[in-house]
């Protein structure tokens, strides 16, 4: 506006831009506080999903404890119905213990692949990996057991890695491979029972 536009002038001119633009601005003031409130309304929601999902866990897994089959199938439900929660891949992991202290390792073996699938968490990986391993070794499918172990790739995890693969080598007969990976996993600080895995290869 001109410096020497007079008040009542600068008046008539703000009257006129908010009777063109009024209806705008009202209406951009309704939808920023209605996303504003859409928004925390929506974390909300997501905070109490994460609530019940967590209690629901906290259930299922109190209840595997008792191995019972209706606790089986409790837990099958709930990661059935939870399938992108963190959540339902701990309870697949719970599942698969269950199922393997059952004999049923099949269907422990479907469960640890489950979890693989659906988490990229590098805290639970190679736990899911290195029990998948044993379950392979177990079932006599050594080469796919060694295969499972390669693929934990955490630091934190070789020296545990390189025992299990001893054991895995010793169980298909390979009393060189299984020595010199017990070696290594010795040199990586892994358990003090190696030296007695060590010598009783010796014998």
């Amino acid at each position: 506006m001109d410096v020497n536009t007079t008040e009542e002038q600068q008046i008539e001119s703000i009257k006129a831009w908010m009777k063109e633009n009024g209806k705008a601005v009202v209406l951009g003031a309704v939808l920023g506080l209605g996303g504003l409130y859409g928004w925390r309304y929506y974390q909300g929601e997501v905070q109490a999903a994460k609530e019940l999902a967590s209690e629901a866990y906290t259930q299922t897994v109190q209840a595997l404890d008792s191995g019972s089959d209706e606790a089986v199938s409790q837990a099958q439900t709930f990661i059935n119905d939870n399938p992108s929660s963190q959540y339902a891949v701990l309870a697949a992991l719970q599942l698969a213990k269950v199922q393997v202290d059952k004999g049923e390792l099949d269907a422990a073996a479907e469960q640890l692949n489950w979890a693989i699938s659906h988490t990229e968490d590098v805290a639970l990986l190679p736990v899911a990996h290195t029990r998948l391993a044993r379950i392979l070794a177990a079932q006599q499918s050594y080469d796919n057991a060694l295969a499972e172990l390669d693929k934990v790739k955490a630091e934190s995890w070789q020296g545990k890695v390189a025992e299990l693969r001893g054991d895995i080598l010793l169980q298909k007969g390979d009393k060189s491979g299984a020595r010199d990976a017990y070696i290594s996993a010795q040199q990586l600080g892994a358990s003090p029972a190696l030296q007695i895995k060590l010598d009783d290869l010796a014998q």
